[in-house]
């Protein structure tokens, strides 16, 4: 029995891609001696930030309340408690990036608000991901090829192929507002403009894959 030649390649790409989405926080906040009278006031300064959210429509893809923080503050000594402390946290998706910069500085804007991010990512479905995974097993039939080639036979066929893995890019925060920069304001009393470019997203694939070749004329050659 003869054995069949085999040769073993890995195919990878790498991808620069603009992102697809852009996800930020904005934090409410209130404080006061009161407990009742604080939550009443963190609902409303909500309200206001969900009001606002909503009115850029089609833009959000999706509006997500995250942690709820209500805490009491005691005095140096014993358990009386001085003030109670309030926060709430929503998480943004934005699809229009040409309205992210404006609707972040506007909810920066708002009482006792804090805003962050963005964080840029793709969809975890995009298709992005899947024409990387083809082009990984496009370039590992290419080297088979060209490893074939150079020893002077032809690949026929595939014996085994493994997903050796994609590495897509993780939301990284590129800016933050910062919390005073809500407070500036020009001498006519507009809010400042920002432009926040998207960043730019590396994905990457790779696979590993066994071909068979046909016999090697260059070692018939030599044989």
């Amino acid at each position: 029995m003869t054995d069949t030649p085999v040769v073993a390649v890995r195919g990878e790409v790498t991808r620069e891609v603009p992102p697809e989405l852009a996800r930020f926080s904005v934090t409410v906040v209130a404080r006061g001696k009161d407990r009742p009278a604080t939550l009443a006031r963190l609902a409303e300064r909500g309200d206001a930030v969900r009001s606002l959210i909503d009115g850029y429509g089609p833009a959000i893809e999706r509006r997500e309340s995250g942690s709820l923080l209500v805490r009491p503050e005691w005095k140096r000594s014993g358990e009386r408690v001085s003030a109670y402390h309030a926060s709430v946290t929503t998480t943004v998706t934005v699809v229009d990036f040409t309205i992210l910069g404006e609707l972040m500085l506007r909810l920066a804007d708002q009482d006792q608000t804090r805003v962050g991010g963005p964080w840029w990512s793709l969809r975890p479905d995009s298709p992005v991901l899947g024409e990387a995974r083809r082009a990984a097993i496009d370039d590992a039939i290419a080297r088979a090829r060209d490893y074939a080639a150079a020893l002077g036979a032809e690949v026929t066929g595939l014996v085994e192929l493994a997903d050796h893995g994609m590495s897509a890019p993780q939301p990284v925060m590129l800016r933050a507002a910062a919390p005073g920069f809500a407070a500036m304001e020009s001498a006519s009393g507009a809010l400042p403009q920002i432009d926040l470019d998207p960043q730019v997203q590396t994905v990457q694939a790779a696979v590993d894959a066994r071909f068979t070749i046909t016999p090697p004329a260059a070692l018939r050659r030599s044989a």
